[in-house]
């Protein structure tokens, strides 16, 4: 036949381009464009010859790679061993295109799931077992069942020396995919548990870094500062001044990046603007007579570390620190933005301004020149913000509003500002609004620029967290009195 090769590629251009039901007649058209619609399981593709639609790697490259990651965690393979392989993999996945990766991330949720048939008899066992002396082993039985493939395999990718490396980063760039791709749900679930352990605070260092840290960490600071960015070296050594203190932790694993660091201010009294604690002019505070450690700024460094808590620890380490170094210290808080709010009220003003009453709301009609009083001209008066002088009645609005959000917006019974969530989660209470604390844009693009102090009272810290999981948030009186 002349002609074979033109025939064979024609008929492989159907075979491509044929939806994958074309061939069965049975099935109904609606089913049919479901089943096209759906993306293929690694199963599938696996036993399949050709690729389909926007898949990224080939049925035969697809199955190169799962034997490849088969090969790290075979029986009589040694950790070392297995860690050799598990590079050999990472070093496939840096040259990757991120589709293939998205392929390698599905094989390590698919591939390497707990095995169903005897998760379910040990499941099954355990029950039957419940209040017999048998019960202690069905645990563990059960406990062993659950344990998955991948689960070991993680491990294995841990032992190279740039593994720990590669799978924190594996999974930051893994969860913007997660609302799209829900069947990697359970490889960031294994990853986010097995870091809680690896990075439990029983294996990190507290280090202080100073101006006179190694160039390369202090770069760090300005790379990963993410509440108030570091303009210039100025700027930083001015944070690093001698009435100032950082402190990050470190993992043995990851030994020049900061997981987490926190920015203090030694000062004589409790900061209401953030201006002064970053103006490089100004000079240092006498650190003999400072009273006051203002937590600033605190950064988490490694999205891959997402939901893996150890800011707590760090605060509670810190102030250990700072009152062995310095014992006339006695009040600790922070001055933290309140990123959320400007956000929130922009939704909802209207139950606001239902809150207040009559002579209240005449009071601000007056003021905006807006009668009958509507939110949007509320709002678009609040532009301006840090012009209102003192007596003004939007500005203090404002405040209340800003009040009722921090201590009575509970969705879930959890404070809504995700500030707030933190530092009241570790037992700190809301103590202080302070009007124009941040006024540059980003401030009065998040909050007016509101600032507020949470203080850390070391004798109430778990009467606070005790308040907090009733639903009530810890709050001086003066934020009390501005609720409405």
């Amino acid at each position: 036949m002349k002609n074979a090769p033109d025939w064979i590629a024609r008929s492989v251009s159907r075979l491509r381009s044929a939806p994958p039901d074309a061939a069965d007649k049975t099935v109904p058209p609606a089913a049919s464009a479901k089943a096209a619609a759906a993306p293929r399981t690694t199963h599938d593709r696996l036993q399949a010859t050709l690729r389909r639609g926007q898949e990224a790697l080939s049925p035969r490259a697809l199955r190169r790679v799962l034997t490849d990651l088969q090969a790290v965690i075979q029986p009589r393979t040694s950790e070392l061993e297995g860690g050799r392989r598990a590079q050999v993999v990472a070093d496939w996945y840096a040259q990757a295109q991120p589709a293939e990766r998205h392929d390698l991330w599905l094989l390590m949720c698919e591939q390497f799931a707990p095995d169903a048939t005897r998760f379910q008899s040990a499941r099954q066992r355990y029950e039957a077992a419940a209040g017999t002396e048998e019960e202690g082993q069905a645990e563990i039985t059960l406990r062993r069942a659950l344990v998955s493939p991948r689960t070991r395999l993680l491990q294995r990718f841990a032992v190279f020396p740039e593994g720990m490396r590669f799978l924190v980063d594996l999974r930051a760039e893994l969860l913007p995919h997660l609302k799209s791709d829900k069947r990697l749900l359970a490889l960031d679930a294994e990853l986010e548990h097995l870091f809680s352990t690896w990075f439990d605070v029983a294996f990190l260092e507290l280090r202080r870094l100073s101006w006179d840290s190694p160039a390369s960490l202090i770069e760090k600071l300005i790379k990963y500062e993410a509440v108030h960015d570091i303009r210039s070296w100025a700027d930083l050594k001015n944070r690093l001044d001698s009435d100032r203190r950082c402190y990050g932790f470190f993992h043995p694993r990851l030994p020049n990046e900061p997981l987490i660091f926190v920015e203090v201010a030694l000062v004589d009294s409790i900061s209401s603007s953030i201006t002064p604690l970053l103006d490089e002019a100004a000079a240092p505070t006498d650190i003999s007579r400072a009273s006051t450690a203002i937590f600033y700024s605190i950064s988490n460094t490694q999205t891959g570390l997402r939901g893996v808590s150890f800011g707590d620890s760090l605060i509670k380490h810190v102030v250990e620190t700072l009152c062995a170094e310095f014992p006339r210290l006695r009040t600790f808080a922070t001055l933290s933005p309140i990123p959320g709010f400007r956000a929130w009220l922009g939704k909802n003003a209207p139950a606001m301004l239902n809150r207040f009453s009559d002579k209240q709301r005449a009071e601000l009609a007056r003021e905006v020149g807006a009668e009958p009083l509507q939110a949007p001209a509320l709002l678009a008066a609040a532009d301006k913000a840090l012009a209102l002088e003192p007596k003004s009645a939007l500005r203090q609005w404002l405040l209340q509003c800003a009040a009722h959000y921090l201590a009575r917006e509970l969705p879930d019974g959890k404070p809504i500002d995700p500030v707030a969530r933190f530092h009241l989660g570790n037992g700190a209470r809301v103590e202080r609004l302070n009007w124009a604390g941040d006024p540059s844009s980003k401030g009065q693009k998040q909050s007016y620029g509101l600032m507020v102090n949470y203080l850390y009272d070391l004798k109430r810290i778990d009467k606070h967290r005790s308040l907090l999981a009733q639903g009530k948030v810890p709050a001086s009186k003066d934020i009390e009195s501005l609720c409405p």
